[in-house]
Order: structure tokens, then C-alpha cells, then sequence
């Protein structure tokens, strides 16, 4: 008969996943990350039965925004052959998919048809499955009409994006629709800080008196950064995510809701190590929305927000 410590260990399964995020340093992506939403996705996969250094081993792979870089990591990840990869934006996901089509990938990304990733979202196939932070086209006008209830006169309104970046046709479209006049739309060429003042002097100087922020994740991680310039050049903006609001300090936020996205990757990510095939599970699009609004940001910049909007809040922050 085996001693009890190895029949524990046979009955215990450890299982490996790798994560891979194009931007976020290895040492934000734990259950410890001073970002909230890091936390939330750890803490729903210890909900659900997996403890870090007990039945579960994670191993942290980043890009550090080093593109160049990244199908390398894809390679070398598929190369380590964990039981599942968990990969957030496209930009790692798509050479992912060129490096494997046997280990399962849990996504994050924009629409995944769209992408190229699977024929439907309802029925992925393949061995990709995840979450969408897509929502759609008709977000950037609900947007702007929530951002003039707290701006009512727009004349100049800046756009910040990449270049590479397909929202950023969206958002002016959605500007140019509501009759409001664009400055820009001003690209980052690069994520140095020297780029991102620059940016923001050339909105200064176009006259720009409000500002519209994409969703693209290498700004994400530029929160606080964003928010410190917004408030030296009196920009009020309206961001994509509450993270501006949280890490960053900003006025108006409306997007999806990301704890929710989070906890169901986590709960993806519980389905395949329980034996379901991930081209077995939809791909998962956002239901929920939040509004989040920084009153304190507003009396800075001598704003007063309507009562009715406040009324609708899913959150203000004193």
C-alpha cells in the first residue's frame, strides 16, 4: 500500500496555465496586483477550488509592450505545453493561435469573428473560447451623449488613440454625428512619457476643450499618467473603463464592466480544467455596463453634474 503522503498526491491533480498580457509587468498579474481587476480574476479562480501552490502552478509571461516580442512568447509558452493559456488583447492572442490549435486558450480580445479567431461566437470550435470586451459600435455615442450631459458645449473635442487602433474611426464618426467639430485625432506614436505630453500640448494648443480616450490597453496602463495631464490642461474627458477613474483620478467613465469579465474568464478557465472542450464554450459578450463619475474631479474643473446623470450612476466617487 502507498504511505498516505502519496496517495494525496495522486489524488490531488496539479495543473499548470500559462498567462500571458502584452503590457502588464509579470509582478501585477497575482492576486496582490494594485490593480483591482488582476485581483478579482485571482481571487474567482481560488473560488472556484484553485490554490496557487497547492493544486494549481502559474507561470507569468509580458510583453512589456515590446510588440516585436510577442509571437516569441507565444512560442515559447506553447513550447512549455501548460494545460491551458490565458491571454488578454489581440495583439497576443492572434500569434497564439498560429503557435497552437491543441492547447486550449481562454481570450481576451475585441469581437473574435471579426478577429479571424472562430467562425462563431456562439459555437467557437478549435480550442479558443474567452470573453469580448466588444461592445459594440453604438457605445461611442452613448458615450458622447453621457459626456454632454457633463460638458453641454463641446466646440473642440480631442480624440487620444493608436494609430493602430479601428475605435478611433468609430469615435469620430460618433463625434462628426452629433454635430461636434474633432481635433485630431491625436495618435501616440510610441509609450514614453515625453510622447504622451506631447500629445497633450498639441490638444492644448488645437484648443481642444474636452477629450475622448479608446480603449486600447497600452492607454490603460497609462492611467494615472493620462489623468495627471487631463487635470494640468483642464480637459475633462470621458474614459472606456472605470480603471481611469480608479487609478488615474478621471472625471466620467462608461464601459463594461470588467470584474465581470474577469470572473467569467475564471469561470472558463474552471469549465476546461474540468474537462469541457473550450470550442464547446461561447465565447462570452458583456451584459453588464457601469457609469462611474468623479465628483471631485468635477469641482476641479468647476463642473457640476446634473442631478438626473448622478441619479444614474452605477458609482460616484466623492
Amino acid at each position: 500500500m502507498l504511505p498516505l503522503s502519496a496517495r494525496a498526491q495522486q489524488s490531488t491533480k496539479a495543473y499548470r496555465i500559462a498567462i500571458l498580457h502584452p503590457l502588464w509587468p509579470v509582478a501585477e498579474l497575482t492576486e496582490s496586483s494594485s490593480n483591482r481587476f488582476w485581483r478579482e480574476l485571482f481571487l474567482e479562480i481560488r473560488r472556484l477550488g484553485y490554490v496557487e501552490g497547492q493544486n494549481l502552478v502559474i507561470e507569468r509571461y509580458s510583453g512589456e509592450g515590446h510588440a516585436e516580442i510577442y509571437p516569441k512568447l507565444a512560442r515559447d509558452i506553447v513550447a512549455s505545453n501548460p494545460n491551458l493559456v490565458v491571454a488578454f488583447t489581440n495583439r497576443v492572442v492572434v500569434p497564439l493561435k498560429e503557435a497552437t490549435s491543441t492547447i486550449p486558450i481562454v481570450a481576451m480580445t475585441g469581437d473574435p469573428v471579426d478577429l479571424g479567431l472562430m467562425p462563431s461566437i456562439a459555437r467557437p470550435g478549435g480550442n479558443i473560447t474567452g470573453v469580448s470586451i466588444d461592445a459594440g459600435s453604438e457605445i461611442w455615442g452613448k458615450r458622447l451623449e453621457l459626456f454632454r450631459e457633463v460638458v453641454p458645449k463641446i466646440s473642440k473635442l480631442a480624440i487620444l488613440g493608436l494609430r493602430q487602433s479601428p475605435e478611433v474611426a468609430l469615435m469620430q464618426k460618433a463625434a462628426e454625428k452629433a454635430g461636434v467639430v474633432v481635433v485630431g485625432p491625436s495618435y501616440l506614436e510610441d509609450a514614453s512619457e515625453a510622447e504622451y505630453q506631447r500629445v497633450f500640448a498639441f490638444m492644448s494648443q488645437e484648443g481642444a476643450d474636452a477629450l475622448f480616450v479608446d480603449t486600447s490597453p497600452e492607454l490603460i496602463t497609462k492611467a494615472q499618467l493620462i489623468g495627471e495631464l487631463a487635470k494640468k490642461y483642464r480637459l475633462p474627458a470621458i474614459y472606456p473603463f472605470r480603471s481611469y477613474i480608479e487609478d488615474g483620478g478621471g472625471l466620467i467613465a462608461y464601459g463594461v464592466d470588467f470584474v465581470e469579465l474577469f470572473h467569467q474568464a475564471a469561470r472558463s478557465i474552471d469549465k476546461i480544467l474540468k474537462g469541457t472542450k473550450p470550442g464547446d464554450i461561447p465565447y462570452y459578450r458583456p451584459t453588464k455596463f457601469e457609469l462611474v463619475i468623479n465628483q471631485k474631479a468635477a469641482k476641479d474643473l468647476g463642473l457640476v453634474i446634473p442631478e438626473s446623470l448622478l441619479a444614474r450612476a452605477d458609482e460616484v466617487i466623492e
